[in-house]
């Protein structure tokens, strides 16, 4: 008999863990607290629940990391990935879905996998005994926390997420607004018209930073510490660090050409993006925010094309804990004081949904190699997988550790390409070629591995 592996959350890196571990054939047991608990930011019980936003960035696997983490999963197998091409929302380059039936058919899947047993229930504890991995993301409970912190001899690190809001898109004025991809993006129409725009002018946009400035803002409790993750600032943060920052961001006005009014080029533009299939729904890009209720529906009712928004969700904030991971875990992402547990997703200090989910695809193989008694290389560190895992397990420098999103900044340099902006291009393709030739041998060998186990029995 195979012992089962315990997977506590079912979130983006928990669900690819079992998904991977189980197709490899070990019986898992898969935890979510939710719907007996829930949080702040979750609205359902569903496995795969996206709550910040519904977009996994870019799908340009020859120069993009984020893209190329795209194509590694989906030659591995990955039901994240696999998912989210079936629900795929047009969205100019961006693999953006229908977070609902995204997260529907993670849950379905995941439910009739005969190697899969789905437990709601709350994990309060680190088991002494056991194989387990931990993928509890950003929102894990106290008492959970509180276990991580006795077993690691070291507080939990802290910041704040922050979500956008998201708008009903029969209130927004389309005489005012337009849709367009930046730089019409995309290969369809669809594609080129996935986001809809509301230009500002230059009073528009000053009175706008003023009331962003003003407004009513989530305070922190006693003890609580404020470090935000740079890649997902509140507006208002933004706004903060300089008048022209959020022009120079997310509102940036370039690459778009106001349909409705083509002579005047806007000071600023707001982008919304698709945020189910129906069409009937657009979340505020880039606007992650953590001003009170009140103050959401007053100031972005500012923004021209908004004026009778009706909002389907607000903004808001909540905490993130990840580990130290440089100090905690092994290459194997073992927590070095109790090896029977893993950890997987955010909470090792990975940012985005697309890393989590890579985590955890990694954490997941891992561990059927040790529960089948195979062995398992390491990811190839030319991957975009082995570039991020040896970044957080090592490669990173602990004192300073925060969250990280994929980049090439992680990879080793190529000898003989150009440096500079001018040979970026260049570059990036040679690091993506680089990449896919590692990770496909890491998958063939695996394979070959299996096969052999196989005719040996």
């Amino acid at each position: 008999m195979i012992e089962e592996l315990h997977i506590v959350g079912g979130g983006m890196a928990g669900s690819e863990a079992a998904w991977q571990a189980a197709n490899l054939g070990v019986p898992v047991v898969l935890h979510e607290m939710r719907p007996e608990r829930g949080t702040f930011a979750h609205k359902t019980g569903n496995l795969g629940e996206m709550v910040c936003s519904n977009s996994f960035r870019s799908d340009d696997h020859e120069q993009n990391a984020v893209g190329l983490l795209h194509w590694e999963m989906k030659a591995a197998g990955g039901l994240i990935m696999d998912t989210a091409y079936r629900h795929r929302l047009p969205a100019g380059g961006a693999l953006a879905v229908d977070r609902e039936l995204f997260a529907e058919d993670i849950t379905a899947a995941l439910s009739a996998h005969p190697n899969v047993r789905v437990s709601y229930e709350e994990v309060t504890e680190l088991p002494d005994r056991g194989r387990w991995i931990f993928a509890t993301g950003p929102l894990t409970s106290d008492a959970l926390g509180q276990s991580i912190a006795r077993a690691t001899g070291s507080d939990a690190l802290a910041f704040f997420d922050a979500i956008a809001p998201i708008v009903h898109a029969e209130s927004i004025d389309m005489d005012v607004a337009w849709m367009q991809s930046r730089y019409d993006k995309g290969e369809t129409e669809d594609e080129r018209r996935a986001y809809l725009n509301c230009p500002m002018d230059r009073e528009t946009y000053e009175a706008f930073i003023d009331a962003l400035l003003a407004a009513d803002k989530t305070e922190f409790h006693e003890g609580e510490t404020a470090g935000y993750f740079d890649g997902c600032l509140p507006i208002e943060v933004m706004a903060e660090r300089g008048r022209e920052t959020l022009r120079h961001g997310p509102m940036k006005p370039v690459g778009l050409t106001n349909s409705n009014d083509p002579e005047n080029k806007p000071y600023a533009v707001v982008q919304l993006r698709r945020d189910n299939a129906l069409g009937t729904l657009f979340n505020i890009v880039g606007f992650q925010t953590k001003m009170k209720y009140g103050a959401q529906k007053e100031v972005f009712r500012m923004i021209p094309g908004l004026e009778n928004a009706r909002f389907a969700r607000l903004g808001g904030i909540h905490r993130n804990t990840f580990l130290n991971s440089p100090t905690l875990l092994d290459a194997g992402m073992r927590l070095r004081a109790q090896p029977n547990v893993r950890f997987a997703g955010q909470i090792t200090g990975v940012e985005g949904y697309v890393e989590s989910a890579a985590m955890g695809l990694l954490a997941g193989r891992m561990a059927a190699a040790e529960a089948l008694g195979t062995a398992l290389e390491p990811a190839p560190q030319d991957s975009a997988h082995g570039a991020l895992v040896h970044h957080i397990t090592g490669g990173a420098e602990a004192k300073t550790f925060q969250p990280m999103n994929v980049n090439f900044g992680l990879f080793r340099p190529l000898e003989g390409l150009r440096g500079g902006r001018k040979g970026r291009r260049e570059r990036y393709k040679a690091y993506t070629d680089r990449a896919k030739e590692a990770w496909t041998g890491w998958l063939e060998g695996q394979a070959a591995g299996a096969a052999q186990t196989e005719a040996a029995e």
